[in-house]
């Protein structure tokens, strides 16, 4: 089953660090209250150009007494209509008056997030670092870089032939076919070992594609054997041409098979 992320519990200031990370200093934050919030993401509206942000919580104006805000007989007997727009209207003029306040509180938190995220990176690239002998740099292979922040879970994936699928598919960005069998090194079919073997459904590639894309593919092969298929379980990762995308363009190879060493 394929996971899909509720956007909906992302919070706003996660949202607005990741995306507009230079407007940190600069948000005018508005709240409507956490009515909205069973029905509604937690950042109602985004106006990146005129810098502001609606969101679905209580601002400082709900710490004030509930008294100095309405009372109970305001909507009671007769010109309810009047006196309802006229709560509207002091109601708005309130919320205005907090709303510095407010925007410097949701400020205050868009830094609290992005140093938590930043004290977060910092542990988990000391954890690679310090137990798993990875450093973690622009030098580092892409795909390894991007796989290695899963190594902190591998003892609850190492084995599962389905996840380094998935994970092999999701890393590279093409399909994979996965085949399972056997494997023996002699023709005694009482001693063999299980066997699986990864195919990147590629087209299209001729043979220089081909040798490019299996040396730029090779370490993240060589890193999923070492940290996450079992050592008793013969792996190969190959290279075949996608189900009916064939070409027509000089140079393709014709119904490649290739086996990535």
């Amino acid at each position: 089953m394929e996971y899909r992320p509720n956007i909906s519990e992302i919070s706003a200031e996660m949202l607005l660090g990741y995306l507009y990370p230079e407007l940190e200093d600069k948000w005018v934050a508005r709240h409507e209250g956490t009515f909205y919030r069973n029905y509604n993401d937690d950042a109602l509206s985004v106006d990146a150009q005129r810098m502001e942000v609606t969101l679905a919580r209580d601002g400082f104006i709900k710490l004030l007494p509930e008294g100095l805000v309405n009372t109970e007989e305001e909507l009671r007997g007769k010109e309810v209509k009047g006196r309802f727009e006229a709560m509207k209207k002091r109601l708005h003029l309130l919320n205005e008056a907090f709303l510095p306040l407010d925007s410097i509180n949701f400020r205050k938190k868009l830094k609290i997030e992005r140093r938590v995220s930043e004290l977060l990176d910092d542990k988990l690239d000391y954890v690679l670092r310090t137990y798993f002998d990875i450093e973690v740099t622009e030098d580092t292979d892409p795909y390894v870089r991007e796989a290695a922040y899963i190594l902190p879970y591998v003892s609850k994936k190492r084995g599962d032939l389905f996840f380094v699928r998935e994970l092999l598919k999701a890393v590279t960005g093409y399909p994979v076919m996965m085949s399972r069998g056997r494997y023996s090194g002699t023709d005694n079919t009482k001693n063999w070992l299980p066997m699986v073997r990864y195919d990147l459904l590629i087209p299209g590639l001729d043979s220089e594609g081909y040798m490019q894309k299996s040396a730029e593919i090779r370490p993240f092969c060589n890193f999923l054997l070492e940290w996450f298929l079992p050592v008793d379980v013969m792996c190969r990762f190959g290279i075949k041409q996608k189900a009916g995308s064939f070409g027509t363009d000089k140079g393709i190879i014709l119904d490649y098979n290739v086996e990535i060493e």
